[in-house]
């Protein structure tokens, strides 16, 4: 039996388990014992207190805040005494809205609930009035002194929605001669500035209630109302005057001094650790110091024999993975059995990619140029035949002439298509090649159409790609000239790029049935077996794979318009290579 050689690499598994359960063990044995038995309590007693103190004092606020539109409803019942017409008072009224800005309008009412006079800050008077929110009647014949409606749309004024909530008294008046109900919307403006900016611990706050539960003012009342907070206002209602604690939420409720309304503060228990820093300072230093002592040695020992050499192998693969061409890797020295094994794969592995990256680039480099000579050198032999027909039955009608130049036109256009074996050509010969098209095609279609060039003679000298406007001419008499009954017309033109000097747009524009976004889209998506010959997308192809994404063709159409088909090139004077 052959005997097993001994082994002295450190395993990085047993090594992590026992430095990770040491560590985790001190920090959370002592983290949840001083948890436990210290920050709990003292934390939820100080919040309770804070709590009640802010929110007494708030419930204060509130109260003040209720006597000062009690006396505004005084003042007005005392202007309203003081007015000798219902226009005079109504005036006042207006200026009264101007000068309060939490005050939306007032209105006085008869015993019945009848709109008798109201003022707004500018605002028109609906004509007809479906339904007076604003007014009580059961709420208003029952209030000794004053009352306080729920929170409700405003309804009175064209157009205008505002969230309300009206404060009304009774009054004799002589203006009238009879008993009235002086009454005032306000919103919440005064009450918003105070209340948005109570803080209860941390991220608690602090809200309105009426003693039903109905939310009078809350600073997130929107979230309420668009359902995306729940606040179980109604059951926090039925709780006394006082702190409460449920679920982790403290509530601590206040009534104002008239009964009406009830302040709730709510705090998060969960929240509350960080505020009791400097009481629990001396044992987290303890700790601190506990946790600091095993957390250097763990990190000394991890960094020698765990952090340093995934590092470096991290930093490998970056290199790697930037230039693959030029690496090598021969790996660093380690005592950790997974290390090594690590960098003796990578280094295998990147040899070996490296190997099959440069034999791929060799194949497809030799397979994509195979291809584009090859789809270079079609011709479509449905238009080789319908061509060599038309110049027969030309030739039996005598039109001789007429033959002469379609078979002119067919030898230049096999003869450019050739160009000995030429990827490049000259952009005058590349147009040259396209008239030649054009004029078998003006005699095979009887003339349907016309066509114009519009060359810059400044670019003819500049390369461009074999056989690349054939294709989109084709493309433009096959599915735009054919389909149309009025007679078509093709635009060849060849202009420098306006937004870049260095580039040259060649454009193909017809007037024929136009396409759809789709259609644009799926023109340039068609497989290379396009009954078409040299399709659209093959020429797109071939200019992408020699000069990037940035050149190519682009298509913009309009239905019973036509077609603008735009191909960008570079200016070049050399054949570039293809980048495979």
């Amino acid at each position: 039996m052959k005997k097993k050689r001994a082994r002295f690499y450190v395993h990085l598994s047993g090594l992590t388990v026992a430095l990770i359960l040491i560590a985790t063990a001190v920090a959370v044995t002592g983290c949840i014992a001083f948890h436990m038995r210290v920050y709990s309590r003292a934390l939820i007693r100080d919040a309770k207190v804070n709590s009640e103190q802010t929110v007494n004092q708030t419930a204060l606020s509130v109260s003040n805040y209720l006597d000062s539109l009690k006396s505004k409803i005084d003042n007005m019942r005392a202007v309203m005494s003081e007015c000798e017409s219902a226009e005079e008072f109504a005036q006042k009224m207006s200026v009264f809205c101007k000068l309060e800005n939490d005050i939306y309008s007032v209105m006085v009412y008869d015993t019945d609930g009848n709109l008798l006079l109201s003022a707004s800050d500018g605002l028109e008077l609906k004509e007809n009035i479906f339904r007076d929110l604003s007014f009580d009647k059961a709420l208003f014949e029952s209030a000794s002194d004053y009352a306080v409606s729920k929170p409700h749309v405003q309804v009175l004024f064209e157009n205008k929605y505002p969230w309300v909530v009206t404060i009304g008294s009774a009054a004799d008046s002589e203006l009238f001669g009879k008993s009235v109900y002086l009454a005032m919307d306000f919103r919440f403006y005064e009450i918003a500035k105070y209340i948005d900016n109570v803080g209860v611990g941390r991220h608690g706050y602090c809200y309105v209630a009426d003693r039903y539960g109905n939310i009078v003012y809350h600073p997130q009342q929107q979230l309420i109302y668009a359902g995306l907070k729940d606040e179980n206002a109604k059951q926090v209602s039925e709780l006394p005057d006082g702190v409460h604690s449920e679920n982790n939420i403290i509530y601590t409720l206040k009534t104002t001094s008239d009964g009406l309304w009830r302040v709730v503060g709510v705090n998060y228990t969960d929240e509350l650790a960080v505020e009791r820093r400097t009481q629990v300072l001396n044992a987290v230093l303890i700790a601190v110091i506990c946790c600091a002592a095993v957390s250097a040695v763990t990190l000394f020992l991890f960094s020698r024999l765990v952090n340093a050499p995934v590092k470096s192998l991290v930093s490998a693969m970056r290199k790697f993975e930037k230039s693959a061409k030029y690496f090598e890797y021969n790996g660093d020295k380690t005592n950790v059995a997974e290390f090594k094994e690590l960098y003796e794969s990578f280094s295998h592995m990147s040899l070996r990619i490296k190997q099959l990256v440069e034999r791929v680039k060799r194949d497809q480099t030799a397979l994509r140029k195979t291809e584009l000579k090859a789809l270079q050198a079609q011709i479509n032999p449905h238009f080789l035949y319908n061509t060599l027909d038309s110049i027969q039955w030309t030739c039996e009608n005598g039109d001789t002439e007429n033959a002469v130049k379609m078979v002119g036109a067919l030898a230049r256009l096999f003869r450019i298509s050739i160009s000995r074996g030429r990827e490049f050509i000259t952009i005058k010969e590349e147009m040259e090649h396209a008239r030649s098209y054009l004029v078998i095609q003006s005699f095979r279609y009887s003339n349907q159409f016309s066509y114009s060039f519009d060359v810059d003679s400044n670019l003819e000298s500049y390369l461009c790609n074999k056989i690349t406007v054939q294709p989109l001419i084709e493309n433009a008499i096959y599915h735009g000239i054919d389909r149309t009954v009025d007679e078509g017309e093709i635009k060849i033109a060849v202009k420098q790029a306006p937004d870049c000097e260095d580039d040259i747009l060649i454009t193909v524009s017809d007037n024929g049935v136009g396409m759809t976004e789709e259609q644009c889209k799926k023109v340039l998506q068609k497989e290379k077996s396009d009954s078409s010959g040299i399709g659209v997308k093959n020429v797109n192809d071939r200019l992408e794979i020699y000069f990037g994404r940035k050149y190519g063709i682009s298509i913009e159409s309009e239905l019973d318009v036509g077609t603008v088909v735009t191909v960008r090139i570079p200016k070049i004077t050399k054949e570039p290579e293809s980048d495979a």
